[in-house]
């Protein structure tokens, strides 16, 4: 049926209104087929409504003169009815002006076909029958003129819906790509620079392997990140988007690439929403990245996780030296952790401590973001 109907929109409006005027005339023209001149005035009321979308304001003007010329030789006929179809086009089609005078001539002819026609002592219940079936022609075609808007109001508001949706997701894939190319890309950096000065082969070659793996783990996560992209992507699916279990992990790949990290997680993150975890460990995974890229090999970083019911608090500290402005508040990194905290109600805190280091800190609300996308 939605197919029909999308079909049905595709024919130009002048082959439906064609249509209109051939049932018309099959309807009205066998009636007075014996007489030609009244055929001839049928079809002079007829015919302009071919082009009553086109040109509602003058097709009616046009159906009134004929209107006008048939009164004035005395045809009473059944077309009269196209002054109803021409008097609806203009209230939906033109402009309030035109509908106003529209009904003006409107009225003037039903005050002269009642003054002509009219049975006698029947003027006035034949005047409001016409009033009536002209005030309902004028009234169907207010209120389609109303819901074309309103459709036209609502399709904008879907398109501007849809491109909020496209940014959003825009975002989203941005954010996911700039924390997993950054922080396997720094990670894989590290390691090579360390693999020349390696005491022993083994440790070179743990190194070398090392980087290997952080390479393959940074090919899966992106393409677990743009799946949502392609439907028959399958390494989406097979491999679980990572979390707060998956933080022991990313503490055991920086420890690989030199920056000694400590994790503690308190409490109980099984019922977190998997949303929520992703957030904390893209979080975690930010702040560390930014902590090896931007301090000297061995600084320390402490990660403090506590998982309460209703909030998720996330600490990361360094001993490293003061960054200046390697973490400025705009740049992408620190950017991308503020809009992932603010998702779940969070306000990021990222700046230097007093007695030396970093600290980035943010406390998620997980009743206020449990259905975001992160």
């Amino acid at each position: 049926m939605k197919a029909v109907l999308r079909a049905g929109t595709r024919v130009p409006t002048f082959a439906w209104d064609s249509l209109l005027v051939a049932v018309l005339s099959v309807v009205t023209l066998p009636a007075v087929a014996a007489e030609p001149a009244a055929v001839t005035v049928s079809a002079g009321l007829l015919l302009p409504l071919i082009w009553r979308r086109r040109a509602p304001w003058a097709v009616f003007c046009a159906v009134a003169a004929v209107a006008f010329a048939q009164w004035l030789v005395g045809y009473q006929l059944p077309a009269q009815v196209t002054l109803l179809v021409a008097l609806y086009t203009v209230a939906a089609h033109s402009t309030r002006h035109h509908l106003l005078a529209a009904c003006l001539v409107m009225e003037g002819g039903i005050l002269l076909a009642c003054q002509r026609w009219a049975a006698e002592g029947r003027f006035l219940s034949t005047a409001v029958a016409l009033n009536a079936l002209a005030a309902a022609a004028a009234s169907l075609g207010v209120n389609t003129r109303a819901l074309k808007g309103r459709a036209a109001h609502l399709e904008l508001e879907r398109d501007q819906r849809a491109r909020l949706a496209v940014a959003e997701e825009r975002g989203r894939i941005t954010r996911e790509m700039h924390d997993i190319v950054t922080h396997n890309l720094s990670v894989m950096v590290a390691l090579a620079d360390s693999a020349p000065y390696a005491q022993s082969a083994d440790k070179s070659s743990a190194a070398l392997l090392q980087i290997s793996e952080t390479g393959r783990q940074a090919l899966t996560d992106m393409r677990r990140a743009l799946g949502i992209l392609r439907a028959d992507e399958p390494d989406a699916e097979r491999h679980p988007l990572p979390g707060i279990a998956q933080l022991e992990d990313l503490g055991d790949q920086m420890r690989a690439a030199g920056m000694p990290t400590l994790l503690e997680v308190r409490g109980d993150y099984s019922p977190v929403p998997v949303t929520a975890q992703l957030t904390v460990y893209r979080l975690v995974q930010e702040a560390l990245t930014n902590t090896l890229k931007h301090t000297p090999r061995g600084t320390r970083a402490q990660v403090k996780i506590d998982c309460l019911a209703e909030t998720i608090t996330v600490d990361v500290t360094d001993d490293g030296p003061d960054r200046g402005h390697l973490d400025a508040p705009s740049g992408h990194g620190i950017r991308g952790m503020r809009e992932r905290a603010a998702a779940y109600g969070g306000v990021l805190r990222a700046g230097p401590l007093p007695s030396g280091g970093w600290h980035v800190r943010t406390r998620l609300d997980l009743n206020s973001g449990a259905d975001v996308a992160v």
